[in-house]
């Protein structure tokens, strides 16, 4: 008890400190490591097996509805990227930039994506010519790098990993419906793989992506009731058509400029995952993209037949789950706090009285609770049951949480108070950008996102509590990562 004690001492508690909790949590529980690079991070087995997980669902989900995968160069020539203005004026400040090649200086230098769409154009510009080329439905798997100033593993780093969807349409209603489909498969990833609810949204116009018409968010709150942009999908327009000059002929023979969406989800959810979910003990992990979704522990693994036991419980479990046995020579009480440590939803102790009696001592990792059960031919029914169970009590939790904090303001003053507790704020707006600007100077909060739930919402003689004018927008507000 005393080892599991000094362990779990480890980490700072996160009513206290919650940033260095949250560090705490990426470094104590193998996640991720600091780099001889600033701002980038070794991403470590269990940190990289989350993100295979989530690549997985996703990919399959973009298979499924036609995308198909490419590669694309790491650099991207400047005279490229001055093409699109407005894109990379908002990309301007974080471009790390390549100028020399072994003892070499470049002519021209050589960007390091911090995004890719004007590789993709320039490619879109190549092979498209007819209505019959479209839509080019292109998604591709990759790091990408931003120079940022303030940086924390997985959230905001300098390189990170994502996937980055390139699509081209016919027109501007086509562009939407594919960017609002990708938004909705977001939203099913975040709330039914990793257990988080989300708001769906409008970015306001100073709050979107450089170069797009429309994006559209996924926004969540973590546990400190600041905001988090979980996901994105941009509708682009013409503009990036317009821009590389992607043309093609229509049935009728016209000349039209293709519509462009892109969208993406990166290492920032498993980031969002560890803020909205885990506690003073560590990593609290969704059943459905844990690497390991049940951790056997041997009790007086020493004794005859407890190993040979545990091992064909696991091939009995591996059937519908992932199992591991841990094996170490370590003690019970330092496996099971390693076990909540990393966050493994099921952890099943067997030691010789289970195994004469056929049952199991399983305990959860949400809650904590420890129960008996019968190790028969139902058990695994029974863990699957469980693990739909821990993967709901998971997401309600986090959802009540959020409602909790949601709040509406009427004044001012009741606004720069809930902004300072923490959580969502809705309140009418204007549209100002003057506002947003005064909102974020006096408050640190920003525009999060039109709630497609108040996209509609009668705002007659409903005044911004700024400024006084008419109020346009029921906004989400929130201070954010």
């Amino acid at each position: 008890m005393e080892k599991k004690e000094n362990f779990v001492e480890q980490i700072t508690s996160r009513d206290e400190d919650f940033s260095q909790w949250y560090t705490d949590i990426c470094l104590k529980a193998e996640l991720s490591d600091y780099s001889s690079v600033k701002g980038c991070m070794v991403v470590r087995p269990l940190g990289t097996a989350l993100w295979e997980n989530i690549t997985k669902v996703v990919d399959d989900r973009l298979k499924a509805t036609g995308h198909q995968n490419v590669m694309m160069p790491l650099l991207i020539p400047e005279r490229l990227l001055l093409k699109e203005a407005e894109h990379v004026e908002g990309f301007a400040p974080e471009v790390a930039w390549v100028t020399a090649g072994g003892d070499t200086e470049l002519s021209e230098r050589l960007a390091i994506r911090p995004t890719s769409e004007v590789l993709f154009c320039e490619h879109f510009q190549k092979i498209i010519h007819s209505y019959r080329d479209l839509p080019v439905l292109y998604n591709q798997w990759v790091s990408v790098m931003r120079w940022e100033k303030t940086t924390r593993p997985f959230l905001r780093t300098t390189e990170f990993f994502w996937q980055e969807g390139h699509t081209c349409h016919v027109d501007y209603e086509d562009a939407d419906r594919e960017a609002l489909e990708i938004l909705d498969m977001y939203v099913d990833v975040c709330e039914n793989i990793l257990a988080i609810p989300v708001v769906s949204g409008v970015k306001s116009e100073s709050e979107k992506f450089a170069g797009a018409v429309k994006t559209y968010t996924n926004e969540t709150l973590m546990y400190d009731g600041k905001a988090l942009q979980i996901t994105t999908s941009h509708h682009l327009g013409d503009n990036f058509g317009k821009a590389f000059n992607i043309n093609y002929l229509d049935k009728n023979g016209d000349s039209k400029f293709v519509n462009t969406t892109s969208w993406a989800i990166t290492t920032r959810a498993i980031g969002g995952m560890i803020m909205v979910h885990s506690d003073d003990r560590g990593l609290v992990l969704p059943p459905r993209i844990a690497p390991v979704q049940v951790n056997i522990v041997p009790i007086s693994q020493h004794q005859e037949g407890v190993l040979d036991k545990a091992y064909e419980l696991k091939e009995q479990l591996s059937q519908d789950v992932t199992v591991q046995v841990d094996a170490s020579d370590k003690k019970p009480g330092w496996k099971f706090s390693e076990s909540e440590m990393r966050g493994f939803p099921i952890r099943i102790e067997i030691g010789p009285r289970d195994i004469a009696e056929q049952t199991l001592v399983v305990v959860r990792r949400d809650t904590l609770e420890k129960t008996t059960i019968k190790w028969d031919d139902q058990l695994n029914e029974n863990i699957k049951a469980l693990l739909d169970d821990i993967h709901n009590n998971m997401f309600n939790v986090a959802k009540e949480r959020q409602d909790k904090r949601t709040r509406t303001a009427t004044t001012k003053e009741e606004f720069a108070k809930m902004i300072e507790e923490g959580g969502f704020v809705i309140a009418p707006w204007s549209g100002d950008l003057a506002v947003e600007e005064q909102i974020k100077e006096e408050t640190g909060a920003t525009s999060r996102c039109l709630s497609f739930e108040n996209v509609d919402a009668d705002l007659t003689g409903v005044k911004d509590l700024w400024n006084g004018q008419d109020a346009k927008y029921l906004m989400h507000w929130a201070k954010a990562y």
